[in-house]
C-alpha cells in the first residue's frame, strides 16, 4: 500500500497468480462543505462537513472489493491497482483536482495501467437500477470568472457613470442565446451564471462587477464552439456598453466517455451477478462532471451507476443535499458488480 499519492490518496496493489494486464479500480473519498441534516446515528461529527454524494459508500465498496478479490487472487491473470482518490469534488486549493494529482504522482505507471473501472451510487434512480453503457456518460465542465470594469458614480446621476451592473445583466441575458441559437437542437450544452457580486451601497454605482459560473458539454467540438462564443459575447457586450471585460474560462474536466470493449464486459458481469436488477444499457447522460474523465482520457475504461434511492425509507434526497443518504443495500450491488467485472476482465 502506498500513501500520499496525489497528496492524500492511497494506492494498493494486488498481483494475480498469472501475468496479465493491470486494471485500476478507482474509488473517490470526498466529503462536501455542507451541514448534515440527516439525523442518522452515523451523521458527520464535523460541523460543516458531510458525505453528501455517496463517496463514503464508494470507499466502503472499494475496501470490500479488495477483500473479495484478494481471496480469489489465484484465479486472476494480471494485477489490480486499488486507487482511493481525494479531491474529486474540487481542487481543495490546489491548481488541479485529485485525479490529475494522482496521475502526476504516477498512479497510471509502475505498473502501467491498461484498463480502469469506476462507479457511482446514484440517488437519482431507485435501488435495483444499474446503468452500464458505452460512450459519454458525464459532461465536461468549465469554470468561468468574469470581471466587468466600468466607471463608478452616484446612483442618482447614472449618466456620469458607466454602469457595470447593467452591463452584467445584459451579458447574462445575451449568453443564454449560445445554447438556444449556437448549439444544434440535437446537441447538448449548459451555460449557468451562479455568482454575481458588485456594489457596496444602495445609491452607489460600483466600479466593477464579478461573475462566476459553469459551462457543461459532452462533445469537444461543441465545447470549443460554446467557449469561443461565450468569450465573444462577454467582451462584445461589455465593449458596446463602454465597459472592459476580463474573462477566464478554466477546464475542470473533459467529458467522461466509456470504452466499448470494457463496457461490454461489465454489462455481461452485471447480467450474471445481478440478475434481478433493472439493467439500463441505454445512453444516460448527466450534466454532472467527474474528474475520472482525466484517467479515462488516457486509459480504456467503464464508469457505471448503481441506483441507491429508497423513497419508502425517505432515502431519496438528491446529491449534495443536507439530507442526502442512500439505501445501504446498494453497497452490496456495487461491490458485487465491481468485483465480478474486475475478475472477468482478468480471467
Amino acid at each position: 500500500m502506498t500513501k500520499g499519492v496525489g497528496k492524500t490518496g492511497v494506492v494498493g496493489l494486488l498481483e494475480g497468480a498469472k501475468p496479465g494486464p493491470t486494471l485500476l479500480l478507482r474509488f473517490d473519498m470526498d466529503a462536501l462543505p455542507i451541514n448534515e441534516d440527516t439525523g442518522a446515528e452515523y451523521a458527520s461529527l464535523n460541523q460543516g462537513i458531510m458525505h453528501a454524494c455517496g463517496h463514503d459508500g464508494h470507499t466502503s465498496i472499494g475496501l470490500t472489493v479488495a477483500k473479495i478479490l484478494n481471496a480469489h487472487k489465484n484465479e486472476l491473470a494480471g494485477t489490480i491497482k486499488f486507487c482511493f482518490q481525494p479531491s474529486e469534488e474540487g481542487s481543495n486549493g490546489e491548481e488541479i483536482g485529485g485525479a490529475e494529482m494522482m496521475m502526476k504522482d504516477g498512479v497510471l505507471e509502475g505498473p502501467k495501467v491498461d484498463m480502469t473501472l469506476s462507479m457511482h451510487l446514484w440517488n437519482e434512480k431507485p435501488l435495483g437500477w444499474v446503468h452500464v453503457a458505452k460512450g459519454p456518460v458525464m459532461a465536461g465542465a468549465e469554470e468561468f470568472k468574469i470581471k466587468i470594469i466600468g466607471k463608478g458614480g452616484h446612483g442618482a446621476i447614472p449618466n456620469l457613470a458607466i454602469d457595470p451592473v447593467v452591463c452584467a445583466a445584459q451579458i447574462i441575458s445575451a449568453a443564454q442565446s449560445i445554447v438556444s441559437r449556437n448549439v444544434g437542437p440535437l446537441e447538448t450544452a449548459v451555460v449557468s451564471f451562479t455568482i454575481v457580486k458588485g456594489g457596496t451601497a444602495f445609491n452607489v454605482i460600483p466600479q466593477e462587477v464579478m461573475m462566476e459560473g459553469t459551462i457543461r458539454t459532452f462533445d469537444p467540438q461543441v465545447r470549443n464552439k460554446v467557449v469561443n462564443r461565450f468569450e465573444e459575447i462577454v467582451k462584445g457586450v461589455a465593449s458596446a456598453m463602454g465597459c472592459q471585460a476580463e474573462v477566464n474560462v478554466k477546464q475542470l474536466t473533459p467529458s467522461l466517455i466509456n470504452t466499448e470493449h470494457v463496457t461490454a464486459t461489465v454489462q455481461e458481469s452485471a447480467r450474471r451477478v445481478l440478475p434481478q436488477a433493472n439493467h439500463d444499457n441505454t445512453p444516460y447522460l448527466t450534466m454532472g462532471a467527474e474528474d475520472m474523465a482525466y484517467i479515462q482520457s488516457k486509459v480504456d475504461g467503464c464508469y457505471f451507476f448503481i441506483g441507491s434511492a429508497n423513497t419508502e425509507k425517505h432515502l431519496d434526497y438528491g446529491h449534495h443535499h443536507p439530507k442526502f443518504d442512500f439505501d445501504e443495500q446498494a453497497l452490496i450491488s456495487g461491490a458485487a458488480l465491481m468485483a465480478a467485472a474486475a475478475a472477468d476482465i482478468l480471467k
